[in-house]
């Protein structure tokens, strides 16, 4: 029999999940923005409206599912003046076919079973996995482009650049330090960076990208790390795409997918 988590447990199962929460929303609207607006807006439909939430499921289930009634009933990302990478990202989900992402995501970055994944969206099992294979054949019909690899770790490097370049993607080269990033960004400008914390040196693979960011503008990053919930406090300017160590083939490959997609500049084939 399913028991009733009390109040105050719910709230710290809440609080533990809400980086994960956070880290999907951002995914899923390409905006830290605007993912951040709807993770907001779930925990405050949590709290004027408790019935949103079954806590006799798992937390980490009725949080995504209550994420979802508020996802499903605004029809569109939040409403705000976004530029750039996030304005495109904007521009392209009313390209997508409808849920496909959401499913797509899910299963991949947060490894939701297809029927948790039904149960978060509301659909059946067979549903769950079509929406799964239409999302995996449109992001590979997307676009590709160049792709910078910040990683001090030899086989972690050459894992990404096998990943990437089976894609069809081509691959800048590979930077172990800050300054050896900066450089080899200015030499060739990426599509794309995938980028370390923690570098050979000790320098940050943040203030790396931070540098890069400067001299070339808008171009996505996804950060690699074994410890995401440093990244996603809500304190300050965080990633949109994040992958955890370890991570799995599939989940570079849609982390890569979805930022190319949003941000298919004029860099970039079509």
């Amino acid at each position: 029999m399913n028991q009733t988590v009390g109040s105050e447990d719910f709230a710290m199962n809440v609080a533990m999940e809400l980086p994960y929460l956070r880290r999907y929303a951002r995914a899923l609207t390409g905006s830290q923005t605007s993912g951040d607006n709807y993770a907001a807006a779930t925990l405050e439909a949590m709290l004027e409206d408790p019935g949103l939430v079954d806590r006799t499921k798992n937390t980490r289930l009725a949080l995504f599912g209550a994420f979802h009634a508020i996802w499903t009933s605004s029809g569109a990302p939040v409403a705000v003046e976004e530029s750039g990478i996030a304005a495109r990202a904007q521009d392209h989900l009313s390209r997508l076919t409808p849920n496909t992402r959401e499913a797509l995501l899910l299963a991949t970055i947060e490894d939701f079973s297809t029927d948790q994944i039904g149960e978060i969206m509301g659909i059946g099992r067979s549903e769950a996995e079509e929406l799964v294979r239409i999302a995996q054949r449109e992001l590979a019909e997307s676009v590709t482009g160049r792709v910078m690899v910040i990683e001090d770790e030899a086989i972690i490097a050459m894992d990404l650049q096998s990943i990437v370049s089976e894609m069809g993607h081509t691959v800048t080269g590979v930077a172990r330090t800050r300054s050896e990033a900066v450089a080899l960004g200015k030499a060739e400008r990426p599509d794309l960076i995938f980028a370390d914390i923690q570098l050979a040196d000790n320098s940050s693979g943040i203030d790396a990208v931070n540098d890069l960011l400067a001299e070339l503008g808008d171009v996505p990053v996804i950060f690699i790390t074994a410890y995401p919930e440093r990244l996603l406090t809500g304190e300050k300017a965080e990633p949109a795409f994040l992958i955890t160590k370890p991570y799995t083939e599939e989940q570079v490959r849609l982390a890569a997918s979805q930022a190319m997609f949003f941000a298919s500049t004029e860099t970039l084939q079509h």
